[in-house]
């Protein structure tokens, strides 16, 4: 079945059988992203669908191509999360069992939320990888029907359907941008539009902890990370998919890689200007744009999820304000005498600095008289707005010595 994937007329007929449990996610232009990279930027926002990411495509047409002894044995993946939540949607949506083995590390919302589906969850492994293993398992002891996360064509099919969703919004289209775990929405974005128009680029988006496929693709042929380590869960993947490989070297154009503390920024840019809430590894494309040279083009950033739970989210909001100076933390000794705090305080608040944490510590040195130290952590506007402060605190001699914010705020 998987040899005739990957067709104009099999891209067109996944496209149709998606609609049944897809949204339609419209491009969304985005003012800021344009002016802040002189590009025409728009997101496709994949994670307003129902499961909260893309997966829900790949997963329900290959539900869809499944003979009925196939479904009958009951389908099993592996997956960090989305791919979990897609197979268990679309397993429900057809009566069929469902089983899914997923990293004991996968935030508790995306389990949480498989198991709302109906399907029957398996924790197993620190990544991805030792999962997959475990589900193959599995599969040969009970029977199960093993629908890969990524290393499929006919669910890369599924996947490319974004691409006939992009191209029919906007034909004229310069670049795509596309994440990368293991490589299944890449190859069926790459393409498809490769397809439809062989002049366009698409750029694969990794990270860079987790960089299997831009390595494989320097090897020239597949190979295994030692290990992975990023912030974006669902792409943290070691070995890509060689299936997928030969498609990806002859239609993706290029594969950027973006640190984890570029996906932090992201994710405020995205809740600050555009109300959305995208997960780490949906953030990609958006740090992306910052390192592709494309003035003046039309650009597509694919937001691939945004199933993240509250306590990455909590984390990952401080984080990105204290990247931005926009919370930081100073010591500063002073006399052990009335009147001091209230002098320290007034400098910080004729500077409109907000206060959001103090730590008064009187043991700093055997002579009080002579000095105890002020921990002051406050909000700022900005790196101008912080040296403001920190200058203001310096003029009337109070010598402010920056802090790891990060200690003092998880503290």
């Amino acid at each position: 079945m998987e040899e005739k994937m990957l067709t104009l007329e099999k891209f067109e007929e996944a496209s149709e059988v998606v609609k049944r449990v897809t949204l339609e996610t419209k491009l969304v232009y985005s003012d800021y992203l344009s002016a802040q990279t002189g590009s025409k930027v728009y997101l496709k926002p994949e994670n307003m669908q129902f499961t909260g990411a893309y997966k829900v495509r790949g997963a329900y047409y290959a539900m869809s191509t499944l003979s009925e002894e196939q479904r009958a044995k009951g389908v099993i993946t592996a997956s960090a999360g989305n791919h979990a939540q897609g197979v268990a949607y679309a397993a429900k949506s057809y009566g069929v069992k469902a089983t899914i083995v997923m990293p004991t590390t996968t935030p508790l919302m995306k389990v949480n939320r498989t198991k709302g589906y109906g399907a029957e969850v398996v924790l197993c492994g620190d990544v991805y990888d030792e999962a997959c293993a475990r589900a193959y398992e599995l599969a040969e002891e009970k029977g199960y029907t093993f629908i890969h996360p990524f290393n499929d064509l006919t669910v890369a099919t599924g996947q490319g359907t974004i691409a006939m969703e992009i191209f029919k919004e906007l034909p004229l289209v310069d670049y795509i941008l596309v994440p990368i775990g293991g490589g299944g929405l890449a190859t069926g974005v790459s393409t498809l539009a490769k397809l439809l128009n062989p002049k366009i680029r698409v750029i694969g988006v990794e990270p860079a902890g987790a960089n299997c496929m831009q390595e494989s693709l320097k090897e020239g042929k597949v190979v295994t990370l030692p290990g992975v380590n990023t912030i974006a869960d669902g792409t943290a993947v070691k070995t890509p998919g060689d299936k997928l490989f030969p498609y990806i070297r002859k239609n993706l154009d290029e594969i950027i890689t973006v640190k984890d503390e570029e996906l932090v920024g992201a994710f405020l840019d995205m809740v600050e200007n555009h109300k959305m809430v995208v997960e780490n590894s949906g953030l990609l494309t958006v740090a992306a744009l910052k390192h592709l040279n494309a003035k003046d083009k039309k650009v597509v950033a694919i937001l691939s999820g945004g199933n993240m739970d509250i306590i990455t989210m909590s984390s990952v909001v401080q984080q990105g304000l204290i990247f931005r100076d926009r919370i930081f933390t100073v010591s500063v000794l002073l006399p052990d005498k009335p009147g001091e705090l209230y002098k320290v305080s007034g400098i910080v608040a004729e500077q409109n600095g907000n206060v959001i944490k103090l730590e008064h510590n009187q043991f700093v040195s055997t002579n009080r008289n002579a000095a105890v130290e002020l921990r002051i952590t406050m909000e700022a506007f900005g790196t101008e707005h912080k040296t403001q402060i920190i200058d203001a605190l310096e003029k009337e001699g109070y010598r402010p010595r920056l802090l790891q914010t990060v200690q003092t705020i998880f503290s």
